[in-house]
């Protein structure tokens, strides 16, 4: 396999966005295959990979998620009704190393983790084709159940999958000089 240039690893990283416009068009297996392998080879510290990747296909179960996804009154998640596809990110607990770092450094690992792999399936979407938004704002309690995680689990992310409806968008992002700094911080 011939791996990317430098160029079309940032290319493929510049056209990718947060959709929050889907076609009704279904998305192919082998492509949601593909989304569920990028993030499970993801790297995660220590090899600890505390994750479980749900993936929601099934037209009425998505409508159940994207209610439970939809905090309309905030003007939150507006378009999820349109969303084709849901992968749900579940906590699962890491390896012992693992929760031994992130004790010691203060640091929640296993959440880096799973921000890891959601970039993941996102770029993997992207270079599919596919349209993707990683949602944090929804009733967790309501997933769960829906899903039938145990409660004593945490559903940390939810990752919205489809083809995208509308053209893409001009990237707003900071200059360069207020986010990028060389061998020290720079004010």
């Amino acid at each position: 396999m011939k791996p990317f240039s430098g160029e079309e690893m940032l290319s493929l990283i510049t056209s990718r966005q947060s959709d929050r416009s889907y076609s009704d068009r279904p998305v192919e297996r082998e492509k949601v295959e593909r989304l569920v392998e990028a993030a499970r080879l993801s790297p995660s510290a220590c090899n600890a990979q505390p994750w479980k990747f749900i993936v929601v296909d099934e037209r009425d179960m998505v409508a159940q998620i994207a209610a439970a996804a939809s905090a309309r009154a905030l003007g939150m998640n507006r378009f999820v009704s349109e969303v084709p596809l849901f992968i749900a990110i579940v906590r699962e607990r890491a390896n012992f190393t693992s929760i031994i770092g992130s004790k010691i450094k203060e640091k929640d690992y296993s959440l880096m983790d799973i921000g890891i792999a959601s970039a993941m399936i996102t770029l993997q979407a992207a270079a599919e084709g596919l349209g993707s938004c990683i949602l944090g704002w929804f009733n967790e309690k309501e997933v769960k159940s829906i899903l039938g995680v145990p409660r004593s689990k945490r559903i940390e992310l939810l990752i919205a999958v489809g083809y995208p409806a509308k053209e893409q968008r001009q990237k707003k992002r900071k200059p360069h000089a207020e986010v990028i700094s060389f061998n020290g911080y720079n004010l």
